[in-house]
């Protein structure tokens, strides 16, 4: 019996490097005459920088150079790589080294070049930096308001780009009619991607062959070479990006920062390497932020319950500069998000990007998406409260049926597939939706309050097409490409674009191909990372390996199986059209003592003494995929909670999650995802926040002070699934990635809300601390 690859949950098969510590990071990597960058930062989050004196530093033991930001010739200052049409975007000057003025804490002022990294930094401690300090102002609506502190001259208002694409006259048209209004102001906290390993870099040039190697930490290496190319002034073809192996991202290693253009303008400029790695401390002043959106949310509704339409006006902090896709977040990957999965006709959003003096935002795990899901479902509740249905009722009457081949929706997206209602009714009968509201009354009797609350939701991932990215302002393509080439042995190395980075892609797309030619999966390399290597990708984010590089695979191997068949059936003397193949091997229809196995096939065509007239010799196939369109995975997610209304602790009770991304390739993966998505999800509704002082000072800026997520503060995650293919996917898969960050946080959100309700209260800004939750219940009871 044949036991199929696709669709087994192997274990991962980079989990042994990596459990065992032989895995290799970028701060692993040691070259002989190696010098360490450490960075003079502002201590204030905005400040004119009025002089700087490194005479003390230049004199200590083992220091080789110090620059500022006047010093830095050649290095053009870091683009933005995702530049919003129609929204009037200014795009400001993002020096690698500021001048003139900080405009957050943390925004870097010089560098030091030394012989190891504790003389660099001491040295960096001496240099002296006098400034004036300005006001500051960290809150993006309060940036936005007439008479705030001014971050940069060129951006009048401090309002970095408006954008207003729906119609707002057929919207406000929608709500005047309507039964119901329901409005809540509702705050995005920024959060800490905090990836297991912090960022570094370390570059080499070549002043002989002006080649420059850069290794980094990056989800994109490809658009690293690019940007690195373009500030250096270095052809692209002459710099070289390596990403070794990537200790986690959540988005944060997107962008291209100051810091990896430094060390490669400052190995130019010496001619020895240079290497930079951040410390925790810097990680969490420097390193991206997520969020940071105020929205202004209403919903119209009738009075049974249907939902007419969702408007939002969107305050979204980006920081002191715009990082490399920071304007694509809160308006792409947000406002298109505002239908879900329901049949809502109208939809209006306008999202205002505020220049702030906070550290630079940009994509955090699921990157807009939560920020639409959370408003949509948070409002749902607030409806289905006014009219006094009860919530899943209110989803249950607006959700959209199924559908195979395409739904046009009005925000002008074309969802793929999906089949929301048995995925909704699974998770229901999961969770026992009708039981659990008996025990809630009963619980109420008795003084407890417990909560349930329940999401809904469709995402877009799997980013791409080309041509929509183009339309939207991405400054770059969303293709994908790779190389699968079998050696004369019959061992596969699969070259890739994409940069994966813990998702486990290594083995997911070596069961592609496993299932695609029959190879056992062990004998497939997964090659990625280096430029130089491997074929031009635009990147790991947005749930799209799987389903782009993935496609891309299964084409290029597909293309592979039809060389294999047409030589197989010349080797076997046999028409082309008589030729079987199941499991790795080639056999004639009628005789299945006549067989070819793949690897024989593979031998046969690196020989090439026996070729069909017409076929060149070699056995690898190369291929790009452009996907038309996105894939949109979806699900319902269900949380139970208990708050004790005297200390207000939350206790979660049950978690459900029944997710849809299409055929799984390998279940233990998608649980993983899923989990790790839920857990950062949760994290946000109950414990994750950073908090700035009213001069820009983070006080979040250690563990000890920034609530991570720990696993006792967890049950046992219950999941389920539904199985509905993407139709325009080669193998029918959908992204995975960040479904659970998507749908948790308002599912538990609303769960808390749902036990409070009872003791009056209506809403609470996000985090849910048991201290903010006991004060809320305090003010209910005044």
């Amino acid at each position: 019996m044949t036991t199929r690859i696709f669709g087994s949950g192997i274990k991962r098969r980079e989990d042994p490097r990596l459990i065992t510590g032989e895995a290799r990071y970028t701060d692993d990597i040691k070259l002989p005459g190696v010098l360490h960058m450490a960075v003079v930062r502002s201590p204030y989050a905005h400040a004119n920088i009025v002089s700087i004196d490194s005479s003390a530093a230049e004199a200590m033991d083992g220091v080789v150079a110090v620059y500022t930001g006047d010093d830095i010739e050649g290095l053009a200052g870091l683009p933005t790589a995702w530049l919003i049409p129609d929204s009037d975007l200014k795009t400001p000057e993002h020096p690698a080294l500021a001048k003139g003025k900080a405009r957050y804490v943390g925004d870097g002022v010089a560098i030091v070049l030394a012989g190891d990294r504790y003389q660099a930094q001491d040295a960096a401690d001496a240099v002296v930096v006098e400034y004036e300090e300005l006001p500051a102002v960290i809150d993006p609506e309060e940036a936005a308001q007439e008479g705030a502190p001014l971050i940069h001259d060129d951006v009048e208002g401090n309002i970095a780009f408006r954008w207003a694409p729906f119609d707002k006259e057929a919207s406000d048209a929608v709500f005047d009619a309507a039964d119901v209004v329901v409005s809540e102001r509702i705050l995005q906290q920024r959060l800490l991607p905090t990836a297991m390993e912090p960022r570094s870099a370390m570059a080499q040039y070549n002043p002989a062959t002006a080649e420059l190697t850069l290794w980094c930490t990056s989800q994109n290496p490809h658009i690293h070479r690019f940007i690195i190319s373009a500030v250096t002034g270095l052809n692209e073809n002459k710099v070289r990006v390596i990403a070794p192996e990537v200790g986690g991202g959540f988005g944060s290693k997107i962008p291209c920062y100051p810091d990896e253009a430094l060390v490669s303008w400052a190995a130019m400029q010496l001619g020895v390497p240079v290497k930079w790695t951040e410390t925790r401390s810097e990680n969490y002043l420097i390193t991206i932020h997520g969020r940071d959106h105020v929205q202004h949310v209403d919903m119209a509704a009738s009075n049974d319950g249907k939902i007419l339409g969702v408007r939002a006006t969107v305050y979204a902090g980006m920081g002191g500069y715009l990082s490399t896709a920071a304007p694509g977040i809160p308006t792409i990957l947000h406002g298109l998000l505002y239908v879900g999965p329901y049949t809502i006709d109208s939809v209006y959003c306008e999202s205002i990007g505020v220049m702030t003096n906070g550290t630079p935002t940009d994509a955090y795990r699921g990157a807009g998406r939560p920020e639409a899901t959370f408003l949509l479902e948070r409002m749902i509740d607030n409806v289905a409260n006014k009219i006094g249905m009860d919530p899943a009722e209110v989803r249950r009457k607006n959700l959209i049926p199924a559908f195979e081949d395409g739904y046009e929706v009005a925000a002008g997206l074309n969802y793929d597939s999906g089949d929301y209602p048995t995925a909704f009714e699974k998770a229901l009968g999961m969770a026992g939706y009708g039981d659990f509201r008996q025990q809630q009354k009963s619980a109420a009797a008795q003084g407890r309050y417990l909560g349930i609350g329940v999401t809904a939701y469709t995402e877009m991932c799997g980013l791409g097409p080309s041509q929509v990215a183009g339309a939207v302002g991405f400054q770059g393509g969303l293709w994908e490409s790779a190389t699968v080439r079998v050696t004369p042995t019959g061992k596969v190395q699969a070259l890739i674009g994409a940069s994966p980075h813990g998702q486990g892609s290594e083995t997911t797309l070596a069961q592609i191909i496993a299932e695609e030619l029959g190879f056992p999966v062990d004998d497939i390399e997964v090659i990625h990372g280096d430029t130089t290597e491997t074929p031009m990708g635009w990147g790991t984010y947005g749930s799209r390996t799987t389903p782009v590089t993935g496609a891309a695979l299964a084409k290029a191997s597909q293309k592979l199986k039809e060389k294999a068949k047409a030589l197989a059936a010349h080797l076997m003397e046999a028409s082309e059209d008589d030729i079987e193949y199941a499991d790795g091997s080639f056999s004639v229809k009628g005789s299945p003592d006549q067989t070819q196995s793949i690897q024989d096939v593979a031998l046969m065509a690196h020989l090439a003494w026996n070729m069909p007239e017409g076929m060149d010799p070699g056995f690898e196939e190369s291929q790009f995929y452009d996907p038309p369109n996105f894939v949109f995975p979806f699900g319902t997610h269900i949380a139970i909670v208990e708050v004790d209304a005297e200390t207000g602790e939350i206790e979660l009770q049950r978690y459900i999650a029944v997710d849809d991304c299409g055929p799984q390739i390998n279940p233990e993966i998608v649980a993983g995802q899923i989990h790790g998505g839920v857990v950062q999800g949760i994290a946000q509704a109950l414990c994750e926040g950073v908090i700035y002082d009213e001069n820009g000072q983070l006080l979040t800026g250690t563990m000890m002070d920034y609530c991570m997520p720990k696993a006792d503060m967890f049950p046992n995650f219950e999941l389920g699934e539904t199985v509905t293919p993407s139709p325009h996917h080669p193998v029918g898969v959908k992204g995975v990635g960040e479904t659970g960050t998507i749908a948790s946080t308002p599912t538990v959100y609303n769960a808390v809300l749902d036990a409070l309700a009872p003791l009056g209260v209506e809403q609470i800004d996000m985090p849910l601390s048991s201290a903010k939750v006991w004060q809320a219940i305090q003010d209910a009871r005044s």
